[in-house]
């Protein structure tokens, strides 16, 4: 991806997000997003936590990287 695609040295970058008290629900929803500090690029993740019959926790995620680009014309590939 454009993030891991740099010379530029990486950097601990800024995470923000939320997710459901496991106390309120048993398989939480969450989702953050990642300012990468060494990139012009922003990611967004997405997802939820199972509980499988045998205790295992499993994540299940998506995620979407932007990546700044010049003009409006370029837009299309700015989402990855």
């Amino acid at each position: 991806t454009a993030v891991t695609a740099t010379n530029n040295k990486i950097r601990v970058s800024p995470l923000q997000g939320s997710q459901h008290p496991t106390s309120q629900k048993s398989q939480p929803t969450f989702g953050f997003t990642v300012n990468w500090s060494y990139s012009d690029a922003v990611t967004v993740f997405t997802g939820q936590c199972f509980v499988d019959e045998d205790g295992k926790e499993i994540l299940k995620t998506m995620w979407l990287l932007r990546s700044q680009v010049d003009s409006m014309k370029d837009d299309w590939e700015a989402t990855r």
